[in-house]
C-alpha cells in the first residue's frame, strides 16, 4: 500500500493538493483522500492483495461520498479502487478500477 500512497503523493503535488488517510467514528475508513486548496476531493481505497476485494472497496467509497455532507462539500472528482488487476476499467456505479502500475505522473 505505501507504494500506491507515494505514487498518489506524486500525483496530488502536481495539483498542489495532499494526500490523508480517513476514518471516522463509525469506522469508514478510505486508505487515501487526495485533498486541494480549492475544495476539490478524491477518495481512493487499496485493494493489492485479492481481486475479490473490488466491490468492497468500492462500496466503502460509495458510502463515504454518500456520508459527505453535500451542503458543505463539493461532490468528489472521482472514486478509484487501486489493485494489481491487468487493466484499469470504470464500473457502472463511477468507481475506477486502476492497477497499480498505471499510477503515477
Amino acid at each position: 500500500m505505501s507504494m500506491a500512497v507515494r505514487d498518489l503523493r506524486i500525483y496530488a503535488e502536481m495539483f498542489r493538493g495532499h494526500v490523508y488517510h480517513y476514518r471516522d467514528g463509525d469506522g469508514l475508513e478510505a486508505d487515501a483522500v487526495i485533498g486541494t486548496n480549492d475544495g476539490r476531493w478524491a477518495a481512493i481505497e487499496v485493494e493489492l492483495r485479492d481481486s475479490d476485494r473490488i466491490e468492497e472497496g468500492a462500496k466503502h467509497l460509495l458510502r463515504l461520498k454518500d456520508k459527505v455532507r453535500s451542503d458543505r462539500h463539493q461532490e468528489p472528482e472521482f472514486l478509484m479502487v487501486v489493485t494489481a488487476t491487468d487493466y484499469a476499467y470504470r464500473r457502472e456505479d463511477g468507481v475506477f478500477v486502476v492497477p497499480l502500475g498505471c499510477l503515477g505522473p
